[in-house]
C-alpha cells in the first residue's frame, strides 16, 4: 500500500482527491487546506481521510510515501522543498516554481536526497499526445517543420496571475516532448484588457534547434473553447482537438518537389480510435508507480525546470512588448530529460 497526502483542495486539488482515492493499492491519508471550509465535504465522501489546516501533520507522518500539491503558484516552491527535505516524493502542479533559479534548486535537493519530483503536466500523459509522440519517434509524420497551439475559453479570469502563466504550460510541455528539445528563444506578445497589467490573451513563438517553431496562442477572453493542436510534419500532418469527436485526426498532406515543380499530395484524412483513459488518472497512477519503482517520471523536474524558464522569459518578451528573447542553457542533465 502507498499513502499519500493531497495539499490545496480547491477546485483542481478536489480532482486530485477524487483520483488518489480511486487507485488502486493507494491509500489516500491527509488532506491539507489553508481554508477548512471544504473539509466537511471531504470527510462525509471519504471518510477514512484525515484533514488539517497545518502541512506539518503531513510533513511529521512517516508512514507518508509522497504528497500532490495543488496549491497556489506562489507556494509550490516553499511546500514543494519542506516535503522533499521531510523525505516525502512530491508531485508538484504547474508550474512548478515561478522561477528557474527555485526550479532548479528543487530538482538539485530532489536528485541528492533521491526523492521523486515530478510535475503536474497533464497533457503529457493525455493518450492522444503520447500517440503523437510515437508516430514523431517511429517517423511517420517524418521531420516536424512546426507545430501550434490553441488553448483558449472566455473565463475564468484571474487576478493572480496571467493567460501566459496560467495556461501556458500545458502547451509548452507539450511542444517540448514532441520536439524532443528545449528552445532557443521565445517571443510574446499580449493584450492587457479586463485588468490592468494581467494579459488576457497572449500570442508566443518558441525556437527550437534546427529552426523548428511552436506557436502558442492563449486566452480567457474568447468566444469559443478551444483545446487544439496542430502538428505538421514532412510526411503527415495531425491534429488533435480535445474538445472534437474523433480528437485525432491523421493527414496524409505534404508537398514535395520534382525538379522546378512542386506537388502538393492531398491524400486519406484518418480518424484512429483513442484511448479513453482519464488523463489526470494516468497522471496519479504514473507518480505511485515512480514512488514504487524510484523511476524518473515522464515529467520530472527537468522538464518543469524548461517549462519555467521558457515562461519566465515569455514574461520577459510580453513586458518589452514582443522581443525575442534568447533562452540561457540549461545544465546538460536538464537538456537530456525533454
Amino acid at each position: 500500500m502507498t499513502n499519500v497526502g493531497m495539499v490545496g483542495a480547491g477546485r483542481w486539488g478536489g480532482n486530485w482527491i477524487r483520483t488518489l482515492a480511486a487507485l488502486p493499492h493507494t491509500q489516500l491519508r491527509w488532506v491539507c487546506d489553508v481554508s477548512p471550509a471544504s473539509f466537511d465535504k471531504i470527510r462525509q465522501q471519504f471518510p477514512h481521510v484525515h484533514t488539517t489546516t497545518r502541512l506539518d501533520d503531513l510533513l511529521d507522518d512517516a508512514t507518508l510515501n509522497g504528497i500532490v500539491i495543488a496549491t497556489t503558484a506562489p507556494t509550490h516552491f516553499e511546500v514543494a522543498r519542506k516535503a522533499i527535505r521531510a523525505g516525502k516524493h512530491v508531485m508538484v502542479e504547474k508550474p512548478m516554481t515561478l522561477a528557474t533559479a527555485d526550479a532548479v534548486e528543487l530538482t538539485e535537493l530532489a536528485d541528492r536526497t533521491h526523492r521523486i519530483l515530478m510535475v503536474g503536466h497533464l497533457l503529457e500523459y493525455h493518450p492522444v499526445i503520447r500517440r503523437i509522440r510515437g508516430m514523431i519517434e517511429c517517423g511517420e509524420l517524418g521531420n516536424v517543420h512546426y507545430l501550434y497551439q490553441q488553448r483558449l475559453n472566455l473565463g475564468t479570469i484571474r487576478a493572480d496571475e496571467n493567460a501566459w502563466w496560467s495556461l501556458a504550460p500545458h502547451d509548452i510541455s507539450v511542444a517540448n516532448r514532441l520536439l524532443g528539445a528545449a528552445p532557443i528563444s521565445v517571443q510574446c506578445r499580449g493584450q492587457s484588457i479586463v485588468k490592468p497589467n494581467i494579459a488576457d490573451v497572449v500570442f508566443a513563438v518558441l525556437e527550437y534547434p534546427g529552426g523548428r517553431l511552436a506557436h502558442v496562442h492563449v486566452s480567457w477572453l474568447d468566444p469559443h473553447k478551444s483545446r487544439k493542436l496542430v502538428v505538421v510534419g514532412s510526411r503527415k500532418m495531425v491534429i488533435f482537438d480535445d474538445a472534437a469527436d474523433p480528437k485525432l485526426l491523421i493527414l496524409d498532406k505534404r508537398f514535395h518537389q520534382d525538379g522546378e515543380m512542386i506537388m502538393l499530395r492531398h491524400g486519406q484524412t484518418t480518424a484512429p480510435e483513442s484511448d479513453a483513459a482519464e488523463p489526470l488518472a494516468l497522471e496519479a497512477q504514473h507518480f505511485i508507480d515512480c514512488i514504487r519503482s524510484g523511476a524518473r517520471p515522464i515529467s520530472d523536474g527537468q522538464a518543469g525546470t524548461m517549462v519555467v524558464s521558457v515562461l519566465e522569459h515569455g514574461q520577459r518578451s510580453l513586458d518589452q512588448g514582443g522581443v525575442i528573447v534568447p533562452l540561457p542553457p540549461l545544465a546538460p542533465a536538464l537538456r537530456q530529460s525533454a
